[in-house]
């Protein structure tokens, strides 16, 4: 995967928030997370992100510059005066794939009323985080013509927002979204058929996270796997599919064209992101990368993928 120059835009609206995690590996307390910024940390390796999202005043000027080193756009992040940001607190279990929530605090989200920057209303590529369908659709009224559109989802709105989420499908190029949401989302117990009936609701690419065991790219007229690098250890899982989505958003929006080989790329763009956000908590696994770094992972899953 050749270097890219910096050029593309692409903006990202979805949560930010402190996390406070408990694993075998160690114990992090308000750590910085949330959905956008783990997507726009990968995606800004390979394109310029603009980032819409809301946060209290216990959000530190330090994490703005860190978003500003990495050359992301923060402008579109509303302070909300007296507020506190977004909380939540999990603890993982051994098999560091299952987790329980010990308390949630949405705090100034629960109010999350994105209203985009003019200058945003033109970005040629959006990633919609895990929030709300309304608040999904709510954004994509207010882009202007945009050439690709990627969203994320949860079982939450599975359940509790199918209509609004049916909506937003229609509107999206490509879905994000783990094997059991994707079953729930269908009711279809096998991958392609869930695959199959996601295409059916609207969007041309479903992207299907199967955490250790790589994802998959369904389309209408093909089918593409990337597997997960293989880690020697695995230290906070939190932000590994937002990384995936920000890489795979990222690396489409700096491409000429989007065809197979495109989107082959992306996947493993995507892999090589979400590999190292679980190497450390927080978003520190996405920080002081080089590209010789990334591209490195790239060919470990061009090789594990290799017929010769």
């Amino acid at each position: 995967m050749p270097a890219q120059e910096q050029h593309s835009d692409i903006l990202i609206v979805g949560s930010v928030a402190f996390d406070s995690i408990e694993a075998k590996t160690g114990s992090v307390d308000r750590a910085l997370g949330g959905s956008a910024i783990f997507a726009s940390m990968a995606a800004s390796y390979f394109a310029s992100p603009r980032l819409v999202a809301v946060v209290g005043e216990d959000f530190e000027q330090g994490h703005f510059e860190l978003l500003g080193s990495r050359g992301i756009d923060a402008s579109g992040i509303k302070v909300v005066a007296g507020g506190r940001t977004f909380h939540w607190k999990g603890r993982y279990r051994d098999n560091m794939q299952d987790r329980d929530t010990l308390s949630t605090e949405l705090n100034v989200f629960e109010g999350f009323d994105p209203v985009l920057p003019e200058a945003f209303r033109w970005s040629s590529h959006l990633f919609l985080g895990n929030i709300d369908p309304k608040l999904q659709a709510k954004v994509l009224d207010q882009v202007t013509d945009p050439r690709f559109v990627g969203m994320d989802t949860m079982n939450f709105w599975i359940t509790d927002a199918s209509a609004e989420l049916g909506k937003v499908l229609e509107r999206v190029d490509v879905l994000f979204i783990n094997d059991e949401e994707s079953r729930q989302l269908t009711g279809e117990r096998q991958v392609a058929n869930a695959a199959r009936a996601i295409l059916g609701m609207g969007p041309r690419y479903v992207v299907i996270k199967r955490g250790e065991y790589g994802a998959l790219l369904f389309a209408a007229d093909m089918c593409l796997f990337v597997p997960a690098v293989l880690l020697p250890r695995v230290v906070d899982p939190t932000g590994a599919g937002d990384a995936f989505a920000g890489g795979f958003m990222g690396f489409v929006s700096s491409a000429a064209a989007i065809d197979r080989k495109t989107l082959a790329r992306a996947l493993r763009a995507g892999g090589a992101m979400a590999s190292f956000a679980v190497e450390q908590f927080s978003v520190g696994g996405l920080v002081g990368l080089d590209r010789s770094a990334i591209d490195g992972r790239v060919r470990m899953l061009d090789s594990m993928c290799a017929s010769e």
